[in-house]
C-alpha cells in the first residue's frame, strides 16, 4: 500500500499541475499527443537516465574522495543540475527540431518545458515519498514528504526547465544566427544555475531556517515566472488581435467572431454554449485556427517564408483561411 500511495501522490498532483499549464495556454493549445509524449519522456527517459548517471558520477566522487559530504555536495549541486536539465531539455529540443510548426511563441516554449519537467518531477516525487517518507517513518513520513515534494517544492522542476523552453522559443522567433545559437545556451545555463542554487541551499543550509529561506527563494522565482507567463499571454493576445483585424476586412471571420477569438475569457463561455448545442468540436477548432492563422502571419512578417512551396508560411496562411471559411458557419460566436 505504501508504494501505491507513493506513486499516486507522486503522479496525481503533477497531472493537476500539467493541466494547469495546459489551461494557461489560452489561445492555441499544443497537441495533446506531443504534451503526453514530453511528459512520458520526463517521467521515464529523463528520470531514469538521470538516476543512473547521477549514481555513477556520485560513486566516482566517493571512490576518489572517500567523503560522503563531498559526494553529496558534488552530486546535488554540480552533477544533478547539469544532467537533469540536459535530459529534460532534450525533449524540448526534439519538439523544437521535429515539430517546429508547433513551436509558435514564448508561451509554447514554457508549456513544453514545464510539462516535460512535471513528468520528471512525478517520478522523482514518487521515489522520494516512498524511500525517504514511507520506508523511514511509515505513513506519517509519507504524508510529510508529500507536503515537502508537492507543496513546498512542487513547481521547482518546471521553473528550472522553463528557461530552456524560453531560450529555444527566442531562437525560434528571431532571424539572427547569433540569437539562434546564444539563446538556447543562455536558457540552459539559467536552468542549471537555478537548479544548482536550490540544491546547494538545501544541502548547505540545514534546519528550519534553511528550509524557510529555500522555500522563500523558490516561491519568489515561481511568482516571477508566473508574471512572465501573464506577460507572454498578453503579448500573444496583442499580435493575435493585430493580425486578425485584417481577416475581418477580408471576410475570413466576422466582427463577432473576432471579438471571441481575441478574448480567452469570452471563448470559455462560447465553448460552453457550443458544448450544449453539440457544436463544440467545430467551435474549438475554429478559434484554435484563428490563433494559428495569427501566428503564421506573425511569422511571415518577422521570419519570412521559412520554407518553399506548400511548406511556406504563405501557403499555410491560405490553407488556414480556407478551413476557417469552411468552419465559420458551424462555429458558435455567442
Amino acid at each position: 500500500m505504501g508504494l501505491a500511495l507513493s506513486i499516486f501522490f507522486g503522479f496525481a498532483p503533477m497531472f493537476l499541475f500539467a493541466w494547469f499549464i495546459y489551461w494557461l495556454d489560452r489561445y492555441e493549445k499544443e497537441p495533446k499527443r506531443l504534451l503526453g509524449g514530453v511528459f512520458i519522456w520526463g517521467a521515464v527517459i529523463a528520470a531514469g537516465a538521470a538516476f543512473i548517471i547521477n549514481t555513477l558520477l556520485g560513486a566516482g566522487v566517493y571512490l576518489f574522495t572517500e567523503s560522503e559530504t563531498a559526494t553529496e555536495l558534488a552530486t546535488t549541486s554540480l552533477f544533478a543540475p547539469v544532467v537533469e536539465e540536459s535530459l529534460k531539455g532534450l525533449a524540448v529540443l526534439i519538439v523544437f527540431w521535429l515539430f517546429r510548426r508547433e513551436f509558435d511563441s514564448l508561451l509554447d516554449g514554457v508549456v513544453y518545458a514545464a510539462i516535460t519537467a512535471l513528468g520528471f518531477a512525478a517520478t522523482e516525487n514518487a521515489f522520494y515519498i516512498y524511500a525517504y517518507g514511507y520506508l523511514e517513518e511509515g505513513y506519517m513520513g509519507l504524508l510529510g514528504m508529500v507536503f515537502v515534494r508537492v507543496i513546498l517544492v512542487g513547481w521547482q522542476h518546471p521553473f528550472y526547465t522553463a528557461f530552456i523552453g524560453i531560450g529555444l522559443a527566442i531562437a525560434r522567433m528571431n532571424r539572427p544566427v547569433s540569437v539562434k545559437l546564444l539563446a538556447p545556451v543562455m536558457g540552459w545555463s539559467f536552468a542549471v544555475f537555478a537548479h544548482a542554487m536550490h540544491n546547494s541551499i538545501a544541502t548547505l543550509a540545514g534546519g528550519l531556517g534553511g528550509l524557510v529561506f529555500g522555500t522563500f527563494l523558490d516561491w519568489s522565482g515561481w511568482f516571477f515566472m508566473f508574471l512572465f507567463i501573464v506577460w507572454a499571454t498578453a503579448h500573444e493576445r496583442g499580435y493575435i488581435e493585430r493580425h486578425l483585424k485584417e481577416e475581418v476586412h477580408l471576410g475570413t471571420i466576422s466582427p463577432t467572431q473576432f471579438k471571441v477569438a481575441v478574448s480567452a475569457w469570452i471563448q470559455v463561455f462560447v465553448r460552453l454554449n457550443a458544448l450544449l448545442a453539440g457544436r463544440y468540436r467545430a467551435t474549438a477548432r475554429f478559434y484554435h485556427l484563428c490563433a494559428e492563422l495569427a501566428h503564421k502571419k506573425h511569422h511571415l512578417k518577422h521570419l519570412g517564408e521559412e520554407g518553399d512551396g506548400a511548406h511556406s508560411n504563405s501557403a499555410a496562411i491560405q490553407r488556414l483561411r480556407s478551413e476557417l471559411n469552411r468552419l465559420s458557419p458551424l462555429a458558435h460566436s455567442s
